[in-house]
C-alpha cells in the first residue's frame, strides 16, 4: 500500500503548480512557466491514479464492512466479489501511479558526446576503440542522428588513442547513456604473430551535451594553452599552434582539441566539450546525493566498472551488469545493438520503479 503522506504530497504539488500557472509573475517568466507546465502535465496523470486509488480503497472498505454484516450466503458472495473487484482496481491504480512516479532523467532527450579512449592493451586497445567508434557511428547513422568527430588522436595502425564523437538527435543521450564504462575485448590481435588470445580494453563515457545557458563558464577560471596539432604516432602535421588545451581550475578538468584547422574553431569545440563534462559532473553529483539518500547504493554503470566483454573466439558479447549474453559480434559492431540497449533501459526502469515502490 502506498504511503498516505506520499499521496498527499503529489496532490499538494499539483495544486501548487496550478497556482503557479495562474501567477502573472510565472506567466511572464518563459523558463519558469514552461517548467511548471511540463511538471503539471506529468502530475496530471499521477493525480488521476491517486483519485482512482482512493476511490478503490473506499469501495473495498465499504464492501468489507457489508460482507461482515451479510445475512446469507448469496449476499456474502456478492460482497466478496465486490471486495475483490475493488482490490483489483486499487492494485491497478497503484501500479499505474508507481509507473508515473518513476523519476525521469531530464537529460534523456539531449544530444550527447561519446568519448572513447584506448585503455590497457596498447595498439590492440586503440584498434578496439576504433571498433567501438564504428559501432556507435553506425548506430547513429541508422537512427538518422547526426554524428561528428570533435576531437581525436590516432594510433600508428589506424586505431584511436582517443576520439570524441558528438551525436545530435532527439533522445540520443537517453539511448546511449548506459554505454559508459570499461569495454573489454578478448581476441587474437593483428599485432600478435603467434595467434594467442589477448585481453585489452577501452573506456566509453557518454555525456549529455550542455547548452551555454545550462553551464556558465567564467573565463577567469580557465587556463588556455595552444600547441601544434599532431597526427597518428605523435608526428606534427601543423607547425602553427592551432590545437587548444583548456584547464578548468575549479573542477580540475582538462580538455584538448586539435581536429579543426584554426585555433578559434578548436577553442570553440574545446569549450563545447568542457560544458558537457561540467554538466555531467553536476548530474553525477545529483545522482550520488540521491543514492546516498537511499540506504542501498545501486550500480549505474560507473565508468570504473567493467561493464561488457566482447569475446571474439566464441562470437559472444556479455553485458555483466544485467547478465545478458548475445552473439554475432560482426553484426553488433555494425551498430545493431538495440537488444542490448533495450534490455539496459528496461533494467534501469525496473530498478527505479522498485525504489519508488520502497519509498
Amino acid at each position: 500500500m502506498i504511503d498516505v503522506a506520499a499521496l498527499e504530497a503529489i496532490e499538494e504539488e499539483y495544486r501548487e503548480l496550478e497556482r503557479q500557472l495562474a501567477d502573472p509573475d510565472v506567466i511572464g517568466d518563459q523558463h519558469r512557466f514552461r517548467a511548471a507546465s511540463i511538471r503539471h502535465s506529468e502530475l496530471a496523470t499521477a493525480v488521476g491514479h491517486v483519485q482512482a486509488y482512493r476511490a478503490a480503497l473506499a469501495d473495498a472498505e465499504e464492501a468489507e464492512a457489508s460482507l461482515a454484516e451479510a445475512a446469507d450466503e448469496e449476499e456474502r458472495a456478492f460482497y466478496q466479489e465486490e471486495l475483490e473487484a475493488a482490490r483489483r482496481r486499487a492494485e491497478a491504480a497503484e501500479t499505474g501511479l508507481l509507473a508515473v512516479l518513476v523519476p525521469r532523467d531530464p537529460a534523456d532527450e539531449k544530444n550527447c558526446l561519446v568519448e572513447i579512449r584506448a585503455g590497457t592493451g596498447g595498439e590492440e586497445a586503440a584498434l578496439f576503440a576504433a571498433d567501438l567508434f564504428g559501432m556507435y557511428s553506425a548506430l547513429a547513422d541508422r537512427m538518422k542522428w547526426k554524428a561528428e568527430v570533435l576531437d581525436s588522436s590516432g594510433s600508428d595502425m589506424g586505431g584511436w588513442k582517443e576520439v570524441v564523437l558528438a551525436v545530435n538527435g532527439k533522445g540520443a543521450y537517453g539511448r546511449l547513456k548506459h554505454e559508459s564504462g570499461v569495454h573489454r575485448v578478448q581476441r587474437v590481435p593483428v599485432t600478435e604473430s603467434q595467434g594467442r588470445i589477448h585481453t585489452s580494453a577501452a573506456t566509453v563515457a557518454v555525456l549529455p551535451e550542455a547548452e551555454e545557458v545550462e553551464v556558465s563558464i567564467d573565463p577567469s577560471d580557465c587556463e588556455i594553452q595552444t600547441f601544434g596539432a599532431s597526427g597518428a604516432g605523435g608526428q606534427h602535421v601543423q607547425k602553427n599552434d592551432t590545437a587548444v588545451r583548456i584547464r578548468h581550475k575549479p573542477s580540475g578538468l582538462v580538455v584538448n582539441c586539435q581536429n579543426e584547422r584554426s585555433q578559434h574553431q578548436n577553442r570553440e569545440q574545446a569549450f563545447r566539450i568542457l560544458r558537457s563534462k561540467l554538466l555531467d559532473l553536476q548530474l553525477a553529483q545529483r545522482r550520488e546525493e540521491e543514492a546516498a539518500a537511499r540506504r542501498e547504493q545501486v550500480k549505474s554503470g560507473d565508468r570504473s566498472d567493467k561493464i561488457r566483454t566482447y569475446n571474439f573466439p566464441q562470437d559472444r558479447l556479455t553485458d555483466h551488469r544485467i547478465g545478458l549474453t548475445v552473439h554475432n559480434l560482426p553484426s553488433l559492431l555494425q551498430g545493431n545493438i538495440d537488444e542490448l540497449l533495450d534490455a539496459l533501459a528496461r533494467a534501469d526502469y525496473e530498478r527505479r520503479l522498485a525504489e519508488v515502490a520502497k519509498g
